[in-house]
């Protein structure tokens, strides 16, 4: 859940760091701030970038404690699997989510 100023929205992380995180579902305008409620807990944030269905933001503070760095943290430790053979026959020519060349 992202809290802003006037609304909260249901937004998955799908990239984090210590210093910032991806939120996929959710978008708020740029530059605004924001409230990451994960696991009972609050985290402080500053949205960098925003597009239509997801955003960038940055801690104020890097994360060195609580719920999110230690979802970080387990997710870490987590082994990389191999890719499929199959998704990569079937990559389209292209970059990126819009088919940039």
């Amino acid at each position: 859940m992202v809290n802003g100023v006037l609304n909260f929205v249901e937004g998955r992380i799908v990239d984090l760091s210590e210093g910032g995180a991806r939120i996929d579902g959710a978008s708020m305008p740029a530059r605004s701030r924001c409230e990451i409620h994960y696991a009972g807990e609050v985290t402080y944030a500053i949205v960098m970038w925003s597009e239509f269905d997801r955003m960038g933001v940055r801690f104020p503070y890097e994360l060195t404690h609580g719920a999110l760095y230690n979802a970080l943290r387990n997710a870490r430790r987590v082994k990389p699997t191999d890719v499929s053979p199959a998704f990569l026959s079937q990559r389209t020519a292209g970059f990126g989510r819009r088919g940039l060349s």
